[in-house]
């Protein structure tokens, strides 16, 4: 991947240099060993390095299950990992495998190798190995962060799967009603040029979007392609993303819903951690990120009273951050100890929530969508066979 690096070196003053490397540190790394004080460093985006980055993603899940296989069969940690760097095809893979096995040959902790590489390893990642290397039992860690991923995955598919067929019906409904627009409409108003002023106002307007195609159609067509390419690109920014996500928070029923999912991963990352070893303190300043920005002020609002000895079932109760279930659930597990367990099983109870009102929602929604669709394109057809219905019933 390449890095574009803004850097000083005296005589030269600041220059800008390109480096091909792993990651940013080490695009780092390679300036500072040719003398230059780096000032700053970004990704250089193009199509080319997007699509190595998408190859070059180091796999985490497959790492996980295979270091746990090699593990159970006796192997150790460093084995383990040599045996997955002997293996490994992709040059992007093998280098950050081999750089834990030199981190680890010098003495480092396993934690400290992943953290160092914590682009391909993420903090959550990190922190249960840490809590792991505390009881010795790297292997249970490991399961635990597997079947935590598997879940994420499976709600996370559940919405996608559900989405896919509202999104190729839009799709069609969308370019049939393109194709009459621009295609069918501009032929017949050729038809209806001659009839004159006695045209319905609604076909009067269907001729002169039909002139309108006829006179500038390459211009209609760049403006209706470069105000596609502008909508696209607003929703790759993250600014025009949180506005989108603002507004969908505003509303009662899908907030709502919005607020259940970010609950609902908050618990189970955070039960995973506390199951772990990990402190409350730690933990949630870990999870923190997983929550939308509302809910992160009312989050610090909570372990500010965690951290002053409230229990955590009052402290998510006064901050707005339980459900009835998950009030219920949390005083169970203070009272029992186990608190990691019950907050999974929070989440596993909203998962199984959200997936009936996804199921509820597609089965409504999906027909509501096709009447729609339905609807516009029999109104463009009505209106432009408008006309003729009116000269049939003029000559009877």
């Amino acid at each position: 991947m390449q890095f574009e690096i803004k850097a000083v070196r005296l005589p030269e003053g600041v220059v800008a240099l390109t480096f091909d490397a792993v990651d940013e540190k080490t695009a780092k790394a390679q300036a500072g060993a040719q003398g230059y004080t780096v000032l700053t460093v970004r990704a250089k985006q193009s199509l080319k390095a997007w699509m190595r980055l998408r190859r070059g993603q180091f796999p985490l899940m497959l790492f996980s299950q295979e270091l746990l296989a090699l593990m159970d069969s006796g192997l150790t940690v460093v084995d383990a990992i040599e045996t997955l760097a002997e293996k490994e095809t992709r040059p992007e893979s093998r280098a950050v495998l081999q750089q834990i096995v030199a981190h680890l040959y010098e003495g480092r902790s396993l934690s400290y190798a992943l953290q160092a590489l914590q682009p391909e390893f993420p903090p959550l990642y990190v922190s249960t190995v840490r809590a792991s290397e505390k009881t010795g039992d790297l292997s249970e860690a490991l399961t635990r962060y597997l079947a935590y991923q598997t879940q994420v995955d499976v709600v996370r598919k559940k919405v996608i799967s559900a989405s896919i067929y509202p999104a190729l019906l839009i799709g069609a409904g969308s370019l049939v009603a393109i194709f009459l627009m621009v295609y069918v409409v501009p032929r017949f108003s050729r038809i209806y040029e001659d009839i004159g002023t006695n045209l319905p106002l609604l076909s009067r307007l269907l001729l002169q979007w039909g002139k309108l195609l006829q006179a500038h159609g390459l211009l209609v067509l760049m403006l209706l392609l470069a105000g596609t390419t502008c909508g696209l690109y607003a929703l790759s920014r993250p600014t025009a993303r949180h506005w989108l996500m603002q507004g969908l928070w505003r509303i009662p029923a899908v907030g709502e819903r919005m607020r259940i999912y970010h609950l609902t991963r908050f618990y189970r990352t955070l039960g995973m951690l506390l199951r772990g070893g990990t402190p409350v303190g730690h933990a949630l300043k870990m999870v923190s990120d997983l929550l939308q920005a509302g809910l992160q002020v009312q989050l610090k609002g909570a372990a500010a009273r965690i951290n002053e000895g409230r229990s955590i079932s009052h402290s998510m109760e006064e901050y707005g951050l339980t459900t009835p279930v998950a009030l219920r659930l949390l005083q169970v597990g203070e009272r029992t100890g186990q608190m990691g367990k019950m907050m999974e099983r929070i989440a596993s109870f909203h998962d199984e929530e959200m997936a009936r009102f996804v199921e509820w929602f597609t089965r409504l929604f999906e027909p509501l969508l096709m009447a729609v669709i339905g609807v516009v394109i029999g109104l463009i057809v009505v209106v432009m066979y408008l006309p003729i219905f009116e000269l049939a019933g003029s000559l009877q």
